[in-house]
């Protein structure tokens, strides 16, 4: 770690884990009622799921 930045409050970590812990509970509840999530990953969405719409972008 470098010296300029400072290690997270305590307080910071729990709010993550718990909207870690609140997102895994909304995908997996949506995987199990058969519905597909958007998500942004690598500055684009993307669609996951069995029924996801397939978009191409340019």
């Amino acid at each position: 770690m470098s010296p300029d930045k400072k290690r997270p409050s305590e307080k910071s970590l729990i709010m993550q884990a718990a909207l870690k812990q609140a997102v895994t509970a909304a995908l997996d509840k949506k995987s199990r009622l058969g519905q597909y999530a958007v998500l942004w990953e690598n500055n684009r969405l993307l669609y996951i799921g069995s029924d996801a719409p397939e978009i191409s972008r340019k």
